[in-house]
């Protein structure tokens, strides 16, 4: 600000541009460098500051010129004169011509085509900014990512999209730059000429020869640095994040050793055509063929030594027979995650794959959830399987499968949208939903439109987390149920004297965890389970008759599922006339021993509580089905397949304080 109204010797002069050029060319290795744009996020405030830096330099070299330019060249400083001498080279008019021609360049291609750039980008970036914040809550709620990776993630979306947006604005002051250059010339050599002229008796040529290499050599001098902001400006807002710099990315990239062949083969077509510069293009044709037979050579080293140490370690395997034993029976896993061989990379740590990390993060999430620790889940390569599928594995036996596309996104359509995108149609493994295979850089259009984004690891890491959480109960051992009793044993050791095996069996203790576990209650409160367990054990030996007994002193833990504290249970029940007919039918099955009722009654009802269900849920609300403790146990054990999330409780479950409103019943005419 200083420079903008202090006259300032030629001296500082000197060292302000040569500082001026030196900033510039630090801010052009640093964005050539980073391997992400975020890594520079102060770049929009420093392009503010350099700019008013060159502006303010621009002004007082103006009033240097016009005040001391009658002088001679040097009046301005060495560095103005020596930039200004060389351009001119003694013709003033290729001298503007060329000075022209750079102005010219950094204006039209280089500023306008960043500003363009910035533009789009900031646009898309703050339109795709919802479906990032959702892909990061739904990774979240999914187990695949903790607390403090879900805040870093959103704080780098909310970062990127300041930085894009600030990217915009900032363009606009290169623009303005390159402006105010052209008009900064024109003035100068007007000017120049008017007060040389008319105030110190200059001829018209020797107004001009001083004022325009003086205007052109403070133009230049500030235009080169202005230049290598605006190169700085485009290559920031043209990367694509990866984890390489730009020089890496680029070489590794165009080390084409067929490309380099092919140009080298057209460069010597061209050069044995007569009167062409034979010498040049036969010589560059000779440096390209060579390159790229150097390059071919290269890369078929590194394939045949990849296939050396492949062999090495298939033949470091034990070459002796020894006698089978029992150690050579390989048990099935109890939940294992079988891999092709093409997705084996997304396992692999050291080859950045991140599908381990997601599956413990399934993991962690489920166990605390379900209030039991899951066995590991084993995860291994399956040469049977295609190189692109997986298996999931429980006790040996295939419950889901799907294949994976190496490269692409999973682009999930939630239910609701008709446009389509450009990729492989496909269904969400996981769910059953509508999906594309797309490429990564078609993400963020995809998220804009609504569509659900996740690569690879995480449809297979929700995929996972689907199929533990449906079969939950078989994943609850004897094991499993006496280490949670041990637990529990070492805070509570009275409440434990004598359960087992005195009054009950460690097996039926078992199953009435499992069948707990079977409708989405979970064992965490163990504490709570076990008490009730105690109180009701003398009535009955049965694990379904003691769970049905032990479900109203849990049904605290059972709202907490549903609603919040303090909030109204939205519920649906079923009329009582329809209610006795089930009563007898099941009471009359129960004597008989066998289960007599009209299939079209039973499909009718379970039609109906269907419709119901879905209504409820577009409504935003869970879905619940009260009726009475009689019908409850079969009627939530049929309806546990048929209809997937609705809770079935009966009127003794719901707490005395628990206010609930009935949204819909179901009659006999429904039914």
């Amino acid at each position: 600000m200083a420079m903008l109204v202090v006259p300032l010797p030629p001296l500082l002069l000197d060292l302000f541009f040569t500082l001026n050029i030196v900033v510039s060319l630090m801010i052009i290795m640093i964005a050539i460098n980073v391997t992400k744009p975020l890594e520079f996020s102060a770049f929009p405030s420093i392009l503010l500051l350099t700019t008013m830096l060159r502006l303010a330099l621009n002004v007082a070299s103006t009033r240097v010129v016009l005040v001391e330019g009658h002088n001679g060249p040097a009046a301005a400083g060495k560095v103005i004169e020596s930039f200004g001498q060389f351009v001119i080279a003694g013709n003033y008019v290729v001298g503007l011509i060329i000075f022209a021609i750079l102005m010219i360049i950094n204006f039209i291609v280089v500023t306008k085509g960043a500003g363009r750039v910035s533009e789009v980008i900031a646009r898309f970036t703050l339109d795709a900014m919802p479906g990032k914040q959702m892909a990061v809550d739904a990774d979240l709620n999914a187990g695949l990512i903790d607390q403090e990776t879900a805040k870093r993630r959103r704080e780098e979306v909310s970062q990127e999209a300041d930085f894009f947006g600030s990217m915009d604005g900032a363009s606009k002051f290169v623009r303005g730059d390159a402006i105010a250059g052209l008009l900064i010339l024109f003035i100068n050599i007007i000017g120049g000429l008017a007060i040389g002229m008319t105030q110190h008796d200059l001829s018209f040529a020797e107004a001009g020869e001083i004022y325009v290499l003086l205007t052109i050599g403070d133009g230049l001098v500030a235009q080169i640095p202005a230049l290598l902001l605006s190169l700085s400006t485009a290559i920031i807002v043209t990367r694509v994040t990866t984890a390489e710099t730009m020089s890496r990315q680029a070489s590794s990239q165009m080390a084409d050793p067929k490309a380099l062949l092919i140009a080298g083969a057209i460069l010597f077509a061209l050069g044995v055509i007569p009167d062409m510069p034979n010498t040049i293009f036969l010589g560059f044709a000779a440096l390209s063929g060579g390159l790229g037979f150097v390059l071919q050579r290269q890369n078929s080293e590194r394939a045949r030594q990849a296939d050396a140490a492949a062999s090495a370690q298939m033949a470091a395997a034990p070459a002796e027979i020894e006698a089978l034993g029992w150690d050579d029976i390989e048990q099935s896993d109890t939940i294992s995650l079988e891999l092709g061989y093409g997705l084996v990379a997304l396992a692999s740590q050291e080859g950045g794959g991140t599908l381990l990390g997601r599956i413990r993060g399934v993991r962690k999430k489920l166990s605390a959830e379900m209030g039991f620790l899951l066995q590991s889940i084993r995860v291994r390569d399956n040469l049977e399987l295609p190189p692109d599928a997986y298996k999931i594995l429980l006790r040996g036996i295939a419950r889901g499968k799907g294949e994976i596309r190496i490269g692409s996104e999973l682009a999930i359509n939630p239910g609701n949208l008709s446009v389509p995108l450009e990729g492989v149609p496909t269904k969400d493994p996981a769910f059953g939903l509508d999906a594309y295979w797309i490429q990564p850089a078609k993400r963020d259009y995809a998220r804009m439109l609504g569509y659900t984004v996740v690569d690879a690891s995480t449809a297979i890491a929700t995929h996972v987390n689907m199929v533990l959480k449906e079969n939950a109960p078989e994943l609850l051992g004897h094991d499993e149920t006496r280490q949670l009793l041990d637990k529990l044993a070492e805070k509570s050791p009275q409440l434990m004297e004598g359960l087992i095996p005195e009054k009950i069996s460690l097996a039926t203790v078992n199953q009435v965890f499992r069948n707990l576990v079977a409708e989405g209650i979970s064992l965490r409160d163990m504490r709570s389970v076990v008490e009730s367990l105690v109180v009701e054990v003398g009535k009955s030996k049965d694990p379904d008759e003691l769970t049905a007994l032990i479900r109203p002193a849990l049904g605290r833990s059972i709202m907490q599922s549903l609603v919040d504290l303090g909030q109204t249970l939205s519920v649906i029940t079923l009329e009582t006339e329809l209610e006795h007919l089930l009563s007898s039918t099941l009471q009359q099955s129960r004597k008989s021993g066998e289960l007599v009722i009209d299939p079209k009654l039973a499909e009718s009802l379970f039609r109906a509580i269907d419709d119901e269900k879905r209504l409820t849920e577009e409504k935003g609300l869970p879905p619940v089905l009260i009726v009475s403790p009689g019908i409850r146990p079969w009627l939530a054990k049929v309806l546990r397949s048929r209809s997937r999330g609705l809770s079935v409780l009966s009127y003794t479950e719901i707490p005395e304080d628990q206010d609930i409103k009935v949204i819909a019943k179901i009659g006999l005419n429904a039914a």
